[in-house]
């Protein structure tokens, strides 16, 4: 009897396990150090002057919604550019006002973190 006790109680753990492993991967879960998702509400950084250019970033590493705000307020900290970062396409799109090199995108995101896979 004691058994079939001790695995029911390890059968619960393992299925509540389970469920915060794939809600973590699918980046709907806390991880990183920051609470619940969706909790703090962003504002699209604007830019200074006319659009004259996008480019989009792979970006390989980003896991929960904490993730995506460290890559976004990375590029975002680079003058002229503003940045959408998309955890479920794991990429980001940068609009810029400016001339700005692919070095400096890959240095701000690898900065923070993560891997850039492409900028194109």
């Amino acid at each position: 009897m004691v058994d079939v006790v001790i695995l029911l109680i390890v059968a619960v753990i393992l299925v509540f396990a389970v469920r915060g492993t794939i809600k973590h991967f699918k980046g709907e879960g806390p991880c990183c150090g920051g609470g619940s998702t969706g909790t703090v509400k962003e504002e699209k950084k604007k830019l200074e002057h006319d659009k004259i250019g996008e480019k989009v970033i792979r970006i390989q590493g980003m896991h929960c919604d904490n993730c995506r705000r460290s890559v976004t307020n990375a590029l975002n900290d680079i003058e002229g550019v503003s940045a959408d970062v998309s955890l479920r396409k794991n990429r980001a799109v940068v609009s810029y006002d400016r001339p700005v090199e692919d070095s400096r995108l890959r240095a701000a995101v690898e900065q923070a973190g993560f891997h850039v896979l492409s900028i194109q």
